[in-house]
């Protein structure tokens, strides 16, 4: 990273600059599981970045075989022999806890873990959980970049989706989901010609851009930098987030990037309601200063007056006279209050359950508090 580095932070009206502080880069590994995240993590590592460790995880031995980057761990050998699961997430899950001892040597070390996973199948499914949590164990920002199958495909596979991304939650900081029918509203998939091969490459490439679009801002030196510390801010117990990608062309291509961005049919709630907001533009050797600024303000005037909005920039010279947008949006006050009072709820009926077993018990008074207080210690 740069000595002289900055970054830019909203702070209320203006877009301000402020200095950032020569720091280490950030250790971030990327973990495909399953056949759909293996194949992102695959796309990632043809356009690697030299800071990150790309891994891919299956129970398929074929396809990890198949699959080119540096490190393969090949899931639950005595469990599967190298077959699959078999669209069964407990065989996932079964096939991840016996190769545990390798996955905590994988994320070892880890600031920032990324779980790139196509959802409904049996390993990604299954065993993503697990690897969130041995990687939340470790100490690293777990986030999962997660793919909801098509509508039309089986009921049992959006059935085991749905399962999965509710176990998967509890584990990671922050939970983007894609549902894969929005990928149809993108301009590329409008034509009537696209295929089921596209659609799933379609599929990949979104998981690719979102994941490739933060680690990038963290890792290489751009004129605005984010720091490891910004993007905990925005992500540590983020909970659900949205993924959007806006690209713009022309003369107001910046802001045109950014419009499209928040109008993304890739965010399944109104952006205004949420409370953090990380996003990376990304152009050519062209772009300003000044067009960061407009899109900055873009995002700010359609953002909530209190969120904290942060973002950096990136350079690919391919995208020459284009500029692209990828924003994550998290905390939304729904989710926050669904999520608060569940736990709420959860902890009355864990005290009704102490309550209720104490005086069946004719526990002396005197012991119940104490008795509540150290058996669900996690709730102080």
């Amino acid at each position: 990273m740069a000595d002289n580095s900055v970054a830019w932070e909203s702070t209320g009206d203006n877009v301000e600059l402020r200095p950032e502080p020569i720091r280490d880069v950030a250790k971030i590994k990327v973990i495909g599981i399953g056949g759909g995240g293996s194949n992102a993590v695959s796309r990632m590592f043809k356009e690697k970045l030299e800071c990150v460790e790309y891994y891919a995880l299956n129970t398929d031995a074929q396809h990890l075989f198949r699959c080119d980057v540096a490190h393969r761990i090949s899931l639950g050998g005595e469990v599967t022999r190298g077959l699959g699961a078999g669209a069964q997430p407990d065989i996932g899950r079964q096939a991840a806890e016996e190769s545990r001892g390798d996955i905590e040597a994988a994320v070892k070390g880890a600031d920032m873990v990324f779980l790139a996973v196509g959802m409904g199948g049996g390993t990604g499914t299954g065993a993503a959980p697990v690897v969130a949590e041995i990687a939340k164990l470790a100490g690293a920002l777990t986030i999962a970049v997660v793919s909801k199958p098509f509508s039309f495909e089986s009921q049992a596979r959006r059935k085991n989706a749905d399962e999965g991304i509710e176990r998967l939650r509890e584990h990671v900081d922050t939970l983007i989901t894609i549902p894969n029918d929005r990928l149809l509203e993108l301009n590329d998939a409008k034509d009537e010609a696209f295929t089921w091969e596209e659609a799933l490459k379609t599929a990949d490439s979104v998981l690719h851009q979102g994941i490739q679009a933060i680690a990038e801002v963290v890792t290489v030196p751009g004129e605005i930098n984010v720091d490891f510390a910004d993007i905990r801010t925005i992500l540590a117990n983020a909970g659900p987030a949205w993924l959007a990608i806006g690209r713009g062309k022309g003369e107001h291509r910046a802001a045109d990037a950014a419009k499209q961005a928040t109008q993304s049919p890739l965010l399944d709630i109104a952006m205004d309601g949420a409370r953090r907001i990380l996003f990376v533009i990304t152009g050519g050797n062209t772009l300003t200063l000044r067009e960061v600024q407009e899109a900055a303000n873009v995002i700010q005037g359609m953002a909530d007056p209190e969120a904290n909005i942060i973002f950096g920039t990136s350079r690919d010279s391919k995208l020459d006279d284009e500029v692209k947008i990828t924003m994550v949006a998290a905390s939304f006050p729904v989710f926050n209050d669904n999520y608060k009072q569940r736990e709420e709820d959860f902890q009355r009926l864990l005290e009704e359950t102490v309550t209720q077993t104490e005086e069946e018990l004719d526990v002396p008074s005197f012991l119940r508090k104490q008795s509540t207080s150290s058996r669900w210690g996690i709730f102080k």
